[in-house]
């Protein structure tokens, strides 16, 4: 690993060891880029804070870990009227890891504000497809009418659950597969649920912004 960017503090990535910064190393959110993924690779990234957000047009991995992390406490979770309804009333069946790469598949193709295309590759469904065979990534799915409609993937790392992305098709299919997340998470011991960076969604569930220092003191304990 050697410092690409001095003023930014950017590193290249060696392709013979899986060395990552340390939270001493970095500034912005952006951390590092190239390697490639190797599920060891993936490992040592997380357990440092730190994950692949997309591959630029020169096949490099960029590599972040924000300034601001966006974390769900567990027992936080903010559960609305609507969605206590649609968990009683709608008949969803929720299931773990019967379609791991089709949740990963949907997440792919579901439009996002201010993205003009997706950042899960081809590269990142067989990277993340290795990891859940090695029982390290898994998903969380909702099923309607024994159609797969909505869900979320991600890995743990000791007791914090990375959180990777989630998609629906109808009305609270996402949310449904995130409650029971979080349930499954307060009956293992799951600290913290990482979901990565802010957006409206997450905060309407209790989702709340902290330093990256605390997330790395809450990673690292």
């Amino acid at each position: 690993m050697k410092l690409l960017d001095k003023k930014n503090k950017i590193y290249l990535l060696d392709d013979e060891n899986f060395d990552f910064p340390t939270l001493e190393m970095m500034k912005d959110d952006l951390v590092a880029v190239g390697g490639d993924f190797h599920p060891q690779r993936l490992i040592n990234a997380y357990e440092n804070g730190i994950f692949p957000w997309y591959i630029d047009d020169y096949g490099y991995i960029h590599w972040f870990s924000p300034n601001k992390r966006m974390v769900l406490n567990p027992n936080e979770m903010k559960v609305s009227k609507s969605l206590k309804k649609s968990l009683t009333n709608k008949g969803f069946v929720v299931k773990s890891n019967e379609n791991f790469e089709k949740v990963m598949r949907e997440c792919s193709q579901i439009k996002r504000k201010h993205e003009d295309s997706t950042w899960i590759s081809e590269e990142f469904i067989e990277a993340y497809t290795n990891l859940f065979e090695l029982e390290i990534a898994f998903s969380v799915e909702t099923y309607l009418n024994d159609e797969l409609v909505g869900g979320l993937y991600g890995l743990v790392i000791g007791d914090v659950f990375c959180g990777e992305s989630m998609f629906a098709k109808v009305t609270d299919a996402s949310k449904v597969a995130f409650y029971h997340l979080c349930q499954w998470a307060k009956e293992n011991e799951i600290k913290i649920i990482d979901c990565q960076v802010y957006n409206d969604h997450l905060a309407s569930l209790g989702a709340r912004e902290i330093s990256r220092e605390e997330y790395f003191k809450i990673l690292k304990s």
